[in-house]
């Protein structure tokens, strides 16, 4: 059996009491270059979102950091770094990214890799969100047509989380477009030993 992995919260200092960044570390793996990689890699994202949302820029008013754990079990963990900054104007600005890894290895996984090669697994996973945006009735800025080939997700037990930005598909007021996707729903194009056909062992 593979149990959770112990997350640890950390804090970036800052001298403003408005700026405040918390982010997970993984700790105690039993693989150390598993434990080093998985730790690299979510330090490098959370840095890219940092930048993105201006907070080495002196225009900064307030900013928080914080994460979610979406999946720890079963050697597969899928979490979220969420950031928050406000720089004046109207309101602040959110964005949420997701990493996916295989706790054995240190493996981190796009949703390409989760499917089979040669998959269409854009067209299917689109074609399932388009019939939840008209049976939810969800505003769109413009005609969806189709997920980006890197969409934005998480594994969430035994789902996969499609979502999109602020401003991606949905006006600002309808928050993020979160869709969970049940992975038997798309069992026929799942990659072998992915994290999708781990999870889908359990279900």
């Amino acid at each position: 059996m593979k149990f959770p992995v112990r997350i640890v919260t950390k804090k970036i200092p800052h001298n403003s009491p408005n700026v405040n960044i918390y982010f997970p570390a993984v700790a105690n793996l039993n693989n150390p270059d598993a434990q080093a990689k998985i730790n690299h890699a979510i330090m490098t994202l959370l840095n890219e979102i940092l930048i993105e949302q201006s907070y080495y820029k002196p225009e900064l008013v307030e900013m928080v950091a914080y994460y979610e754990i979406k999946n720890n079990q079963r050697g597969i963990l899928s979490l979220n770094l969420i950031v928050y900054s406000f720089t004046g104007g109207a309101h602040g600005m959110t964005i949420i990214k997701s990493l996916t890894f295989d706790t054995a290895s240190g493996k981190q996984y796009s949703l390409k890799e989760l499917f089979k090669e040669g998959s269409d697994y854009v067209k299917q996973l689109s074609a399932i969100i388009q019939v939840d945006i008209e049976k939810w009735n969800i505003q769109l800025l413009d005609e969806f047509k189709a997920i980006r080939p890197d969409q934005d997700f998480y594994i969430a037990d035994t789902s996969l989380v499609v979502y999109f930005q602020l401003y991606e598909i949905t006006p600002y007021y309808w928050g993020f477009p979160y869709f969970p996707i049940p992975i038997l729903d798309v069992a026929d194009i799942i990659m072998p030993n992915s994290p999708l056909d781990t999870m889908m062992a359990f279900t």
